[in-house]
């Protein structure tokens, strides 16, 4: 569980290098592969964040699609996807028209067993994982939404990892 902190954060900027990517692709997976000893095949790997990393989860999934099967994503979605709370579209190409070719690729979503979103009904980011989820659902996936109690803490997102991880390798 890295910390995602890697450079400046604002909500909706796209910064010229993703510099967490680089890292969870470059250093953390590599390093979790030689030394683990874990499946390196997609039905056998999942990826989940929550906040900042539920964002940044959608970005290293759906950048490599073929290689996740399972994606969890709590309290979070894309940043300003939804205008307001949540962040400001930001400049350029939007999430959802630079990964269009990943997005309406049938032989990549035949791989996802599972997408799943919570949210808490009081959480700041609700809006931007509902539009997230239609922004999905919208090319084929077949999102799973859950909107629950509470807001933006720690004490739904143990909740939510609670209910994702039985749900994975199935």
């Amino acid at each position: 569980m890295p910390a995602g902190h890697t450079g400046p954060f604002n909500f909706g900027a796209r910064l010229p290098v993703d510099e967490f990517t680089q890292d969870f692709q470059g250093d953390i997976r590599p390093f979790v592969e030689k030394h683990y000893r874990v499946l390196t095949d997609a039905k056998n790997r999942a990826i989940a964040g929550l906040s900042m990393g539920g964002a940044q989860t959608l970005n290293i999934a759906f950048d490599k699609l073929g290689e996740f099967a399972y994606i969890g994503v709590y309290s979070s979605g894309i940043f300003g996807i939804a205008g307001g709370t949540g962040g400001n579209a930001p400049q350029g190409p939007s999430w959802e028209e630079q990964r269009k070719e990943t997005l309406d690729n049938a032989d990549l979503k035949k791989g996802v067993k599972l997408l799943w979103f919570a949210t808490g009904k009081d959480d700041f980011l609700v809006k931007t994982t509902q539009a997230t989820v239609e922004m999905l659902k919208k090319h084929g996936f077949d999102a799973v939404y859950k909107e629950t109690d509470g807001a933006h803490t720690w004490i739904n997102w143990r909740n939510y990892l609670n209910e994702f991880v039985p749900k994975l390798f199935q």
